[in-house]
């Protein structure tokens, strides 16, 4: 493509916001107009990244032939909505995590996709964070040997927006909100021709009572084909912002990545110094503030990958495939949680 890819946002909050900044540093693309289902966030998001239009009718969006690229950037229960609107247009569609609230719909949402003939890109950061991508490149190289266990954790405080904490709208709590992240890592590190075949899950509400009904703490067990193990730990009460780790280990050494507590500066502060990093629960005291957070998440990463494979007709390393994976074990996750058992993943 001679011209820029040309991108309509769906979405005018927190995950889109990211987005924006991860298309930042990305040559070749221009946003061009973002959705949302009110006028005045529409409006506000607009003018705060320089988006030269907005909108709050979603069928004409998606009936625009001038863009090139839709971003699904909106909350769990309109997923689906918007991505089988999109592929019945024929459009290329990228989509965050997860991709649905259950495996159901996510395969609805692969199966209109793959018959649209488009593009379809599933939006995990983990897999695109630097420092993740370095780890999977000395496996590859043989540096570790086998890869025997992963542990992978993402935490903190709770989620910013209220319909996080509805499970019927998200399809879950801790574990389905945290816990795409850390199989994508797992399968990622494990290589996807080695498939997670059981899984075991432990879930409670240890803090938010009140407020949910979901987990806010959960801890998932994934065993592969080739009977390695991988642990998710999952949990919306840590405290002093994202906790975002990884540890793989393997036959012959172990790799860690720390892209949160591990930051390159340290700072004490008696007064309020701006924002930290993402969901700090305290912005003075002791801090570890994060530079280039959407670079060092994989925000940049991906949305580079996406815009890329779009001018060149080149197909995703992440897929709606991957996202209806990742729900699949999600469900088989939850059967366990509430059976306490080990439980076969179907796809």
């Amino acid at each position: 493509m001679a011209q820029p890819v040309r991108i309509a946002m769906l979405g005018s909050g927190f995950v889109a916001g990211f987005y924006m900044q991860g298309l930042a540093n990305v040559n070749h693309q221009e946003v061009v107009i973002n959705y949302s289902r009110a006028s005045k966030r529409a409006k506000s998001f607009a003018q705060e990244w320089g988006i030269p239009e907005s909108s709050t009718n979603l069928a004409k969006v998606i009936a625009r032939d001038d863009i090139d690229l839709f971003v699904i950037a909106l909350p769990n229960e309109l997923h689906m909505d918007a991505a089988l609107q999109l592929a019945a247009a024929r459009r290329n569609q990228v989509c965050t995590k997860p991709l649905a609230r259950d495996r159901k719909e996510a395969k609805a949402m692969l199966t209109a996709a793959r018959k649209s003939g488009r593009m379809h890109g599933y939006a995990e950061t983990e897999v695109f964070a630097p420092a993740v991508v370095k780890a999977r490149d000395a496996i590859e190289s043989g540096g570790i040997g086998r890869v025997l266990w992963v542990r992978s954790r993402e935490s903190h405080s709770g989620p910013h927006s209220p319909h996080f904490w509805d499970a019927v709208k998200t399809g879950g709590g801790a574990m389905n909100d945290l816990g795409s992240h850390c199989i994508e890592a797992a399968r990622y590190f494990y290589g996807k021709q080695d498939p997670i075949v059981e899984v075991m899950a432990w879930g409670g509400c240890l803090v938010h009572t009140g407020k949910t009904a979901a987990e806010d703490n959960a801890l998932l067990v994934l065993k592969f084909s080739s009977g390695g193990i991988a642990h998710c730990e999952l949990s919306w009460t840590t405290k002093g912002g994202l906790d975002l780790r990884n540890e793989i280990h393997g036959s012959e050494g172990s790799l860690f990545t720390d892209v949160t507590r591990g930051t390159p500066i340290s700072a004490f502060v008696t007064k309020t110094a701006g924002y930290v990093i993402e969901k700090a629960d305290i912005d003075f005291g002791w801090t570890r503030p994060l530079p280039e957070e959407a670079f060092a998440y994989g925000y940049q990463g991906e949305m580079r990958h996406f815009v890329e494979c779009v001018r060149t007709g080149a197909v995703p390393r992440e897929t709606y495939e991957d996202g209806y994976i990742v729900n699949c074990v999600l469900d088989a996750g939850y059967r366990s949680m509430h059976s306490r058992r080990w439980v076969r993943v179907g796809y």
